[in-house]
């Protein structure tokens, strides 16, 4: 398999390879992990061409960084490094999310990031998630102040509306908005899909899979492991999951018809937004723990869906049954007008 072509974030922001790496898999989530086989995924993704690692301070409260640290010092000059803040989490409770965008709370985040992570400089950071109640500019303008510091290189920001888009972008250029967009999830192209075109941001889709769902690795979410997130999520249970997973037989047909797999098909489909909606660049980051699925969904880069293709899964997405999580009160989603 050969290199992956690059792109770049933004107007002004890292040249990336076309397809990134989540790594949130690596350490927490979706049950037990090999590390040793995820530690050699990076290197295998490095190889093929993926520039664009991506972490946050909450994936194993910080245990991710600290395990894809050694990695990113060891390619420090060829890896444009990722991470979050904004979700809080207590040890004495397992399930508590809390979001904090206070300036004094990110100034503390950041540098907890970079000691787990052993670098001095973050090349993309986001805000994970939005906390209404603390106005944008005083986060954004706390971001920025990372910026003027040297510890980080350009900002992102994760769930977010069109107008708060627009809002944070007047106060420092926003390179990357990363939210959840995928055939079965498009609540993005509402408001801040249309931003993201007028201010020249790349969209960075995280989810682009339906957390697995779209691979047809599973039907329901009864059949994961006790320790699996999704097992919580409304998409994946009951009578929605048996709904849904009937949504995924026109992905498969696709497959079949192109001699790919439906993992490809449904990455196809959400690098070709770049070109339907007009947008600078549209860089998703599956996220896997495996060599062979990394590959897998490298091969996606290199597919192009027809017409026919498109509109055939065109209409899945308002077919679809339950949200994207239990609580959606933190996600864009909410707070759409």
């Amino acid at each position: 398999m050969s290199s992956i072509e690059t792109t770049r974030l933004g107007t002004g922001g890292p040249v990336v390879g076309v397809q990134g790496l989540g790594c949130m898999g690596m350490s927490e989530f979706y049950g037990p992990t090999d590390t040793g086989e995820a530690l050699a995924t990076l290197e295998r993704a490095l190889e093929l061409g993926v520039t664009l690692f991506d972490t946050a301070d909450i994936y194993g409260s910080g245990a991710n960084e600290e395990l894809i640290g050694p990695f990113v010092r060891a390619h420090r000059e060829q890896v444009v490094l990722a991470t979050k803040f904004a979700i809080e989490r207590r040890a004495d409770d397992p399930a508590y999310r809390g979001i904090n965008n206070d300036p004094a709370y990110i100034r503390k985040a950041v540098d907890a990031s970079l000691r787990r992570l052993g670098v001095d400089v973050i090349d993309l950071y986001y805000m994970h998630r939005r906390d209404p109640d603390v106005p944008l500019a005083e986060s954004v303008g706390a971001m920025a102040e990372l910026v003027a510091a040297g510890k980080v290189r350009h900002l992102g920001l994760s769930e977010v509306t069109g107008p708060e888009l627009r809002e944070a972008h007047a106060v420092h250029p926003i390179a990357a908005l990363q939210s959840e967009w995928s055939v079965f999830a498009r609540g993005v192209e509402r408001s801040a899909v249309p931003a993201a075109v007028e201010l020249g941001v790349a969209l960075v889709p995280y989810s682009p899979l339906g957390r697995g769902f779209l691979t047809g690795a599973f039907a329901d979410a009864g059949q994961l492991g006790a320790g699996d997130f999704r097992r919580n999520l409304p998409q994946f249970t009951g009578e929605n999951a048996a709904g849904n997973a009937e949504l995924v037989t026109p992905i498969r047909k696709i497959a079949e018809r192109l001699g790919a797999t439906a993992a490809q098909v449904a990455l196809a489909w959400v690098q070709q937004r770049a070109e339907v909606h007009g947008l600078t660049a549209v860089v998703p980051i599956p996220g896997t723990r495996r060599r062979s699925r990394l590959e897998e969904n490298l091969g996606a880069t290199r597919l192009v869906l027809g017409a026919e293709e498109l509109a055939e899964l065109e209409p899945l997405a308002a077919e679809v049954s339950g949200g994207r999580y239990a609580d959606m009160s933190s996600t864009a989603d909410a707070r759409e007008v």
